[in-house]
């Protein structure tokens, strides 16, 4: 993949602690189902959301400034996990979403927004029903989509140009294919004036 630099870990978390993670984060973390603007008008997202980190880690996507909810317990934890697999990874703030089943989805974006710096890195941990992340080309049309199936208790790790290059979404899955419920928690760190 020209311009990107992915690494997926499928076993990044253990089975025993995947199950209790879940639990943990579907009490823990203040989940809402955002609001997001396209071409001036406002829309409901397809998925539930929460934004947590440190005090000062406000984010703005969607045309939204989201002030983080402190960090809980079971974030804390992957978080430290985190840090353990790669001491570099020093993340403030997590964007958690919940996919409640299959018509909950995310549509084509990058995280590039500014207050993420220019070769932002972005640790994706999963947990509850697999999914598939599509990758697509920005520009480049001759290139073939990719996609990574993520499996529960799996890390996928996108860093140096490859939102400057690259667009991500997670797809819907209708019918007798249609997963149960995913938590995805993506660890980024905001730059902090």
């Amino acid at each position: 993949m020209p311009g990107a630099s992915i690494r997926y870990c499928p076993d990044f978390l253990d089975r025993l602690d995947q199950k209790r993670l879940h639990r943990q984060l579907l009490d823990e973390l203040h989940w809402n189902r955002g609001q997001v603007t396209v071409f001036g008008k406002s829309h409901a997202i397809p998925r539930l959301e929460a934004w947590h980190g440190d005090p000062l880690a406000t984010y703005r996507y969607s045309g939204t400034d989201h002030s983080p909810h402190p960090w809980t317990l079971a974030l804390d934890e992957i978080r430290h996990l985190l840090q353990q697999f790669r001491s570099d990874l020093q993340f403030n703030s997590v964007l958690g979403n919940l996919y409640r089943d299959g018509e909950d989805a995310m549509g084509w974006h990058s995280d590039d927004e500014p207050e993420l710096g220019e070769n932002p890195c972005i640790a994706s941990v999963s947990l509850g029903a697999g999914r598939d992340f599509r990758l697509r080309h920005r520009s480049k049309k001759d290139i073939d989509p990719v996609t990574i199936h993520l499996e529960s208790g799996s890390l996928l790790l996108m860093e140096g140009s490859t939102q400057k290059y690259w667009q991500h979404s997670i797809p819907r899955r209708r019918g007798r294919n249609s997963p149960g419920e995913r938590i995805s928690l993506t660890f980024r760190t905001v730059l902090v004036a």
